[in-house]
């Protein structure tokens, strides 16, 4: 892995932010015309079915391609594609979903056995907070954000969760897995079973004068959730964290709710009041914790060696540092483990 960004890699990071921050205006545009099951449906068959011909199956079980299809498909995009269309709004919504991310590091605890630390366990409550403002902010009023569509948006986080530590699971196997197979298989899974909700909930009729009456405008928003967010999203994030190190190329993922809340603002005209604007900084705050907050112990760590070599008659400020260095845990630490990125996949929108 390289040390540094080339110019090359920092501007494909970034195409992946704006691309991701981006795609949940372009989810409330394809609302605009089709149901949540049926954008499901299209959106994983644009990406999936024109490629099966020529991608081979990933060298994986049947069990991690269909369970992740069912968490990252059905539950993460069918639950968030529901909260849009019963009132989130899309700048919002790209800020709870980064819940995710908090909900991994709990669920890690007790599935992966991982421990967490306490800037995870402070992240998760400065977190917790901006959300609790952000619930409570609700309204039934126009362009108001609806407690459905929080409580659903959160779910998708969950759901989102889940299929990180799969992720997770599956790079602890030895047999190297290509991400992009993995991602247009996986993909193929979520098809059926988002058609036959949308023609259980709307009806043959209905769904299908939907596609039918669908413009210019609706088919590009699914073209570009299918190739521009998934398929090449993913592929250039893929190569990042193939190139460097995971804690180089996940702070960019912080990105992403400001550009999605400044496209809602732009394109959708949306409005945030004072307490969700407080509640998007501290879910923001906390995510940074979450992510930052274990450089600063070795950081303080340092200042405390200098001050003990220059005292050495006081050693007592260096037990902190030093407590947990005589044993290693049994288990791995949240943020330890270097993965191996020909067996993992990163979680994407």
């Amino acid at each position: 892995m390289s040390r540094g960004l080339s110019r090359g890699d920092l501007l494909a990071a970034l195409t992946v932010v704006i691309i991701w921050g981006l795609n949940f205006v372009v989810m409330k545009r394809a609302l605009s015309a089709v149901s949540p099951m049926m954008l499901g449906a299209l959106r994983f068959a644009l990406a999936s079915l024109p490629l099966l011909w020529f991608i081979p199956r990933p060298r994986t079980s049947w069990g991690f391609i269909v369970s992740y299809g069912v968490l990252q498909g059905l539950g993460q995009f069918g639950l968030l594609f529901t909260a849009l269309h019963f009132g989130m709004p899309s700048g919002l919504a790209s800020t709870v979903l980064q819940a995710q991310v908090l909900f991994t590091v709990l669920l890690a605890v007790p599935v992966l056995g991982e421990r967490a630390r306490l800037h995870h366990g402070l992240g998760l409550l400065i977190a917790a907070a901006g959300l609790g403002l952000i619930a409570a902010s609700h309204g039934n009023g126009p362009r108001e954000m609806t407690l459905l569509g929080f409580v659903l948006t959160l779910a998708a986080a969950l759901s989102w969760a889940g299929s990180n530590l799969l992720v997770r699971l599956m790079g602890r196997s030895a047999t190297p897995i290509d991400p992009f197979q993995f991602i247009v298989w996986s993909s193929a899974v979520s098809v059926l079973p988002f058609l036959a909700l949308a023609i259980g909930l709307d009806g043959v009729e209905a769904s299908w004068y939907s596609v039918a009456a669908m413009g210019v405008s609706e088919w590009a928003a699914v073209a570009y959730l299918s190739l521009l967010a998934t398929l090449v999203g993913y592929s250039l994030w893929m190569r990042l964290l193939q190139r460097h190190a995971a804690g180089r190329i996940a702070p960019f993922s912080l990105l992403v709710p400001v550009v999605g809340l400044w496209a809602g603002w732009f394109f959708l005209s949306e409005q945030l009041n004072l307490a969700q604007w407080s509640g998007v900084g501290l879910v923001l705050a906390g995510l940074l914790v979450n992510q930052f907050g274990g450089s600063l112990r070795p950081a303080w760590c340092v200042g405390r060696r200098a001050r003990a070599l220059a005292e050495p008659a006081d050693q007592s400020t260096l037990a902190p540092c030093t407590a947990q260095t005589s044993e290693p845990h049994p288990r791995t630490a949240i943020g330890d483990r270097k993965p191996d990125f020909r067996r993992e996949k990163p979680p994407g929108l």
